[in-house]
């Protein structure tokens, strides 16, 4: 082999290499300039109104549910939560269609069939290409015609172009975020965006993680301040949950301070104060951790109201298998000490149409009646 040809050889490496860190800076550039920005609050506007104006009872049924947008039912592995920033190798990026809506007709079908005076929902997509375009937001709302519904996004961008270096299979465009839907209309919504960011580049393609507020009047003249409530994920010593949490217990406090009613609930990402992570599977812990909330969060008359008979959460690293998946309880509820937890009930739906399961809870609020006007 000549010199030349050995030379002409030899830059072939070069400019593959070349070409990956074009490519590589091409994609962060241009997440860099689509990157979701939100304004640190947003008003919420009803895409559907409730008749009722105010709360008459004192009995409340609140439900919560982290739907993993119809693509994380007990099929699926998740690529990302197995490392597949790159490469998403035998891991899911999406499910088949055919598994979407099946997730997507579970879901619904336990929505439709449950009784619940709201409810706050996660992970539920307008328009993404995870789970075929499927308009989950809309689809719900029309189950529940009698209900106020809000939208508050967390998660937004024109595509999102991982696994890096499989483009053809890229998660895609995503348009998600935080439903709401109330049998009583509230006087106001509001989106908080919450405070703390991955550094650059992670967060370009991270949720804008926020906290959805809701003011209800009472007959007693009160308000009862509802929160739907995702906390992040993947922050591995919980520093981004720490600084949400101190600016959810000013709001939480705040309100109450004021006299009224507090009830925060979602995917908090995080188990509640005292309860072991591995609680379901002690020591069994598959290099997984949770952090839990700290006890010294709120003073000890609120209470976190929880269901420890059923785990509410399944890891994706691989398809379901119960009893060797790891489980834990990430999804609770938060009341003020106005407020007393008569149930919570986490439903066992064997994770088959979400990593989630659903926790519907029953309470009172103290004092309101007509005769406390």
């Amino acid at each position: 082999m000549s010199f030349r040809t050995q030379s002409s050889w030899l830059k072939w490496p070069a400019r593959l290499l070349a070409f990956v860190a074009l490519y590589i800076g091409g994609v962060l550039a241009w997440g860099t300039v689509v990157d979701f920005q939100p304004e640190a609050l947003i008003p919420l506007t009803a895409h559907q109104e409730a008749k009722q104006q105010q709360i008459t009872d004192s009995v409340l049924t609140l439900a919560i549910w982290n739907l993993g947008y119809a693509g994380l039912g007990a099929e699926a592995d998740f690529f990302f939560d197995n490392g597949g920033l790159f490469l998403s190798g035998k891991h899911m990026v999406r499910p088949p269609k055919a598994l979407s809506e099946k997730y997507q007709k579970g879901i619904e079908s336990w929505v439709d069939t449950t009784d619940a005076d709201i409810f706050l929902l996660q992970e539920v997509d307008v328009k993404a290409k995870r789970n075929y375009f499927t308009p989950q937001f809309d689809k719900i709302r029309a189950l529940k015609p009698g209900y106020a519904s809000f939208f508050a996004v967390n998660y937004s961008s024109p595509w999102v172009p991982i696994p890096i270096f499989q483009p053809w299979k890229a998660y895609g465009g995503v348009l998600s975020g935080l439903a709401t839907y109330s049998r009583i209309q509230p006087s106001k919504s509001t989106r908080y965006q919450l405070p703390g960011t991955f550094d650059w580049p992670t967060r370009i393609f991270q949720l804008d993680r926020c906290v959805a507020e809701h003011r209800i009047a009472l007959v007693n003249g009160r308000e009862l301040v509802v929160y739907n409530i995702h906390n992040s994920a993947h922050d591995k010593d919980g520093a981004l949950k720490r600084q949400e949490m101190a600016f959810l217990r000013k709001l939480f406090l705040e309100e109450y301070e004021k006299g009224n009613y507090v009830i925060a609930g979602g995917d908090w990402n995080q188990c509640p104060p005292g309860i072991e992570f591995d609680i379901y599977m002690p020591g069994r812990t598959q290099g997984y951790k949770q952090i839990n909330i700290e006890s010294e969060f709120l003073p000890l008359n609120w209470q976190w109201a929880y269901d420890l008979r059923t785990p509410s959460n399944r890891k994706t690293k691989s398809p379901y298998q119960a009893g060797e998946t790891f489980v834990t309880l990430i999804d609770f509820f938060l009341v003020s000490p106005n407020v007393i937890v008569k149930e919570v009930k986490c439903n066992n739906l064997d994770f088959q149409y979400s990593d989630h399961q659903p926790v519907k809870m029953t309470v009172q609020l103290i004092g309101n009646t007509a005769a406390a006007k």
